[in-house]
């Protein structure tokens, strides 16, 4: 059984920066799909970023590139989240994601695994 934690999520004003941190376990596959959704009150889950273990490929919503960096560890269990430049509308329930195999254009339509979410509040 794939588990995510998720860690980092918190409050901080607009402009801001947080880091998110996702520890998996679980699995034995090095090839995989693993990120980041959120989900705003009322709105719809979003994808935000993923990242493939294996190398280097990365994937971002358009609403977050230039501000949000996506990476992970040599090892490929492990990914972080660094979010600068923070809005009020990044305010969400944060989730770390995981999938076996690649990411892909069509990663944000895939169906993860999902952690229990950390949530990251940006005022204004």
């Amino acid at each position: 059984q794939v588990q995510l934690v998720e860690s980092g999520g918190g409050s901080v004003q607009a402009g801001g920066s947080l880091r998110l941190s996702c520890a998996a376990s679980g699995y034995t596959f090095s090839n995989n799909c693993m990120g980041w959704f959120r989900q705003a009150p009322g709105k719809e889950r979003e994808g935000v970023a993923v990242i493939y273990t294996a190398g280097d490929s990365t994937y971002y919503a358009d609403s977050v590139k230039g501000r949000f960096t996506i990476t992970r560890d040599n090892a490929g269990n492990k990914v972080y989240l660094q979010m600068n430049s923070l809005k009020p509308e990044d305010t969400a329930m944060y989730s770390c994601v995981w999938k076996r195999g690649p990411c892909g254009s069509q990663w944000s339509s895939w169906a993860y695994y999902r952690g229990q979410g950390t949530q990251v509040t940006v005022s204004s």
